[in-house]
């Protein structure tokens, strides 16, 4: 008698993501297309399924081995739940915005209603803030490529596009004013003002030392937590607010669309640290940088907003709402 010949058991297709498989939750789309992306998690000791490599050796000790710890980084989600699709429609209405508001104050003749020591202020104290820019998007773009889980990788992607859009829009307004203004070096001179300027030199030797702070945690506390509120609260508020003073409107509208990329940054980074914490000795590692670097960040906040003209008190507000902003997240400067 011939032997009944079986058939082969086939694996039955999953109900939903793998990594949702447990949870009795439909994933939505933000879970769909954020989470669990990180392939070069799968095993710790081989980031890149090669050992030995410089590239997974270097996230082996800047990242794996972080002194920031948590089981399921994969557990984090952003506050705002953007994806591509709604972070590129939230942006293009801010960017229309941005457009019409350079389009209406043209047609207004907005520059040649500025004074001429306001424009020199300019050349000084704003139109190089392109480079403080950059070197946050710099900052932004490493924790991007460190970050333990996708969802926080995707937040650092969207903060990296923001502080170029920041940057972009420093630089059209330094040509514009050239036009107006065409003996002052604006669209000429600002790297020199970067690097040579006092009013510079506390932002530039903060971030020239944040941007070599290779532990990925290291990199998220001082640029998202201190650095960038610090230069935020000088440029896009302070500075912002004398140049409302010295009837600069567009100057003022543009530092607050600005402003609004900045205080979403902020709430993700509150969200991540907020988890964080849950892990014994993660809050007492978090403080320990805050406090390391904050003298670079007050000298930074310092040198720059004692320069601004006509507010004495600008520094000192500055630091105040920095250290409001950690206060929030149980931290003391």
């Amino acid at each position: 008698m011939s032997e009944e010949i079986q058939a082969p058991e086939f694996a039955q297709p999953l109900k939903t993501w793998s990594y949702a498989q447990g949870s009795r939750k439909k994933p939505n789309e933000y879970d769909i297309v954020s989470r669990n992306l990180h392939n070069h998690m799968n095993d710790p000791k081989q980031p890149f399924h090669f050992p030995n490599i410089p590239m997974s050796e270097w996230y082996i000790k800047y990242r794996n081995n972080s002194p920031l710890k948590h089981n399921d980084w994969d557990a984090f989600t952003d506050p705002d739940k953007i994806v591509y699709r709604t972070y590129n429609i939230l942006q293009d209405g801010q960017e229309t915005y941005v457009n019409g508001l350079f389009d209406q104050m043209n047609e207004r003749g907005n520059d040649e209603m500025l004074s001429e020591e306001h424009a020199k202020v300019l050349a000084r104290l704003y139109t190089p803030a392109r480079y403080a820019y950059h070197t946050l998007q710099l900052g932004s773009a490493y924790l991007q490529q460190m970050a333990p889980s996708s969802t926080i990788t995707n937040c650092a992607t969207y903060q990296t596009a923001d502080e170029l859009r920041s940057l972009t829009h420093t630089a059209y307004r330094a040509k514009e004013l050239s036009k107006t203004f065409s003996g002052l070096g604006l669209g000429e001179n600002e790297r020199s003002v970067w690097e040579n300027d006092p009013a510079w030199q506390g932002i530039r030797e903060l971030m020239e030392n944040a941007l070599v702070a290779w532990d990925w945690a290291e990199t998220f506390v001082v640029i998202n937590l201190i650095a960038k509120p610090a230069i935020e609260e000088s440029i896009q508020v302070q500075f912002a607010n004398y140049a409302k003073d010295s009837n600069d409107t567009l100057l003022g509208l543009l530092s607050q669309s600005q402003y609004n990329d900045s205080m979403r940054h902020r709430k993700w980074a509150t969200a991540l640290v907020k988890m964080a914490v849950e892990v014994e000795g993660n809050k007492e590692y978090i403080q320990s940088i805050v406090t390391k670097w904050m003298p670079l960040v007050n000298n930074a906040i310092d040198a720059y907003c004692d320069e601004i003209p006509d507010f004495p008190d600008a520094a000192e507000d500055a630091k105040c709402a920095v250290s409001d902003f950690l206060e929030t997240l149980h931290l003391s400067v």
